[in-house]
């Protein structure tokens, strides 16, 4: 099982790699809107930006990433030609606080406050793990209209979803004796099977979104959290029961593309669909027509 999901995420992290390395620099959600804060029910401070205007969506991001890292960026701005886009950093991330203690149940409430702050209910953009979190949103009756998801990484062996117990007790033991390199080396190289070579020239190669990943590595056990929690698709799918658009990429390794299948599948109102040229790193502009139609156009029955 492991094997295989190394091969998954060196795949992705790699393409993520080159996308930082050559793509030209852009500016970041929080340059080009409104940037507020809203506070979750355990008192902890989240930051948002809100741009565009029309029926208010939500993005949620993955692993390593918030407002000034990560896809948001770019795909805020498309977006915001329809919707009305909050981008927020999740507990933790850029300038959002946190709390002493993970729990799921935080992060939705997190969620909650932004759709408290969007007028009570909203459509939500859930990237890779960030997917996983607006799932667990959804089922826990947080007020959704839609969800399109990009390849949350459900990812199984044999019909048993992992366990990440014992790399959040490493990733945790890394952040308390203050090595967050040694953190984002451990998460990339031993849990996700990244060529160490290529982690190691990462501070030089990759300096600015070198530092990014280290200011966000203590919440990377969140992000394990999510992921290894599959009641959401095995014993709660039922309640979500809002049209659902779960993508992945052509391009995208066999284990992505099964679990873009295994979360459709799952959910009773939920259909997917695998677009042409993408993988795990993809291009918002191929990306955003697909949500706005997606959105735009009338339930309709799934075809999970």
């Amino acid at each position: 099982m492991w094997k295989r999901i190394s091969l998954v995420v060196a795949f992705v992290l790699l393409a993520l790699a080159t996308a930082f390395v050559l793509r030209p620099d852009s500016p970041t959600v929080k340059e080009i809107g409104m940037n507020r804060t809203t506070t979750s029910g355990d008192g902890t401070t989240i930051a948002y930006t809100k741009v565009g205007s029309g029926p208010p969506l939500i993005l949620v991001d993955g692993a390593f990433c918030y407002r000034e890292n990560g896809p948001a960026s770019q795909l805020a701005p498309l977006l915001a030609e329809h919707f009305t886009v909050f981008a927020y950093d999740r507990r933790g991330r850029g300038a959002s606080s946190d709390a002493p203690a993970y729990a799921i149940e935080r992060e939705v409430e997190d969620l909650q406050s932004l759709v408290r702050e969007a007028g009570g209910s909203a459509l939500a953009v859930g990237i890779s793990s960030g997917g996983a979190l607006a799932l667990q949103a959804a089922a826990r009756g947080v007020n959704l209209k839609g969800l399109a998801l990009y390849e949350p990484p459900f990812i199984e062996d044999d019909g048993h979803p992992p366990s990440f117990e014992m790399q959040k007790t490493r990733l945790n033991q890394f952040v308390s004796a203050g090595d967050r390199a040694g953190a984002v080396r451990f998460f990339m190289t031993d849990i996700y099977g990244a060529p160490k070579p290529f982690v190691a020239v990462m501070p030089f190669v990759m300096r600015s979104a070198w530092k990014k990943n280290l200011s966000v590595a203590h919440t990377l056990p969140y992000d394990l959290t999510l992921l290894e929690d599959w009641s959401v698709l095995r014993d709660r799918s039922t309640s979500v029961t809002i049209p659902t658009l779960v993508m992945g990429g052509e391009k995208s390794p066999a284990p992505l593309k099964n679990a873009v299948a295994t979360v459709a599948g799952a959910l009773p109102n939920a259909r997917r669909m695998y677009l042409r040229g993408q993988d795990h790193n993809f291009s918002a502009a191929a990306v955003a027509p697909v949500i706005v139609g997606f959105f735009s156009t009338p339930p309709q029955a799934s075809s999970n």
